[in-house]
């Protein structure tokens, strides 16, 4: 997987203008933000790092998470995304090009491991929750493996709740906090979605609540201690005014356990590093003398994707997902 094959050049000639209207938006409402603790451990020993896009980062010195505080409050995130100008260009400009690349190169694989989990653990098939299921794909491609009997689509923004209901997909439109589907699930799946959330730990008791017995829960989320995020810091796109929470394979697998799951399997899939990386260097947001010369080495002369894959087999990509159970 390339880049430009789900993020097209020519339909981003749009997009700085209503990137910057959300940025604003949030700017606006700077007073009204909230201060928190480390989402991960609780801790409120936090190393400030630096201000970007009005979002002030900090470090947690217990275990490693990345986060923003003061945040906006959950009821500020709902408003922020129902507006949202850079979600709209998105679903207008940028998806439906790049909407059979991202099927093929990502929905497919992630339906493709939830029929690898439903028969390797015997797991119970009846209901699939997918939480934050933008234009639905990943439900179009779990339909056709037939797994489900029942397949729901939680997703707040209405563009994108309409795509959802426009595939035939039973849908609710609405923030997690506003769903309650107590016992419901044999699995939920919710990708890209906790980073952005105002309190992850209250999406993962809910996510363990709406799961019956032994059912499972598959995230994907950016891990902050990747090659890409960990070379380029602050410049790294990761670290954007939307994701509030940047977890560690660590850190996550902490929160998970809190609250209150088990069987925990993490790994960093990734694909992109060395060339967000390149292109990072290419454009000048990250200095060559700031990269250690033999990483800097690894990065220029690496061909056919080798060190992207020890990167994750090693655990060390900057994109990361976790399997865990709710105890049966």
């Amino acid at each position: 997987m390339k880049v430009a094959d789900i993020r097209p050049e020519a339909a981003l000639a749009g997009q700085q203008a209503a990137l910057l209207a959300d940025i604003d938006w949030l700017a606006a409402r700077r007073a009204e933000f909230v201060a928190v603790d480390c989402p991960a451990c609780g801790a409120a020993d936090v190393e400030p790092l630096f201000e970007k896009y009005a979002m002030r980062h900090g470090h947690c010195r217990g275990c490693g998470t990345q986060f923003v505080s003061p945040r906006p409050t959950a009821a500020m995130l709902g408003a922020f995304y129902a507006q949202s100008a850079n979600y709209r260009y998105w679903a207008k400009h940028i998806f439906p090009p790049s909407r059979e690349a991202r099927r093929r190169q990502i929905f497919a694989p992630r339906a493709a491991m939830v029929e690898r989990i439903a028969r390797a653990r015997a797991a119970a098939n009846e209901t699939l929750v997918e939480v934050g299921a933008a234009h639905g794909v990943f439900c179009e491609e779990v339909r056709k493996l037939g797994l489900f009997s029942r397949i729901v689509a939680i997703e707040p923004t209405p563009d994108l709740a309409a795509s959802c209901r426009e595939l035939g997909f039973e849908t609710i439109e609405a923030p997690f906090e506003q769903v309650s589907l107590a016992g419901l699930a044999d699995m939920v799946a919710s990708f890209e979605v906790i980073e952005h959330l105002f309190d992850p730990g209250a999406f993962l008791r809910w996510c363990r609540a709406l799961l019956k017995p032994g059912g499972f829960l598959l995230l994907t989320c950016p891990n902050i201690a990747g090659f890409e995020t960990t070379l380029l810091g602050r410049e790294s796109s990761t670290v954007d005014h939307e994701h509030l929470n940047l977890f560690t394979l660590e850190s996550l697998a902490l929160l998970a356990e809190r609250c209150g799951f088990v069987a925990i399997e993490a790994e960093t899939p990734g694909e992109l590093d060395v060339e967000l990386v390149r292109h990072a260097l290419d454009a000048g947001g990250v200095r060559r003398e700031s990269i250690d010369p033999l990483v800097l080495k690894l990065i220029e002369r690496g061909t056919d994707g080798a060190l992207q894959k020890a990167l994750v087999s090693a655990k060390l990509s900057s994109n990361m997902r976790v399997l865990a159970q709710r105890p049966a």
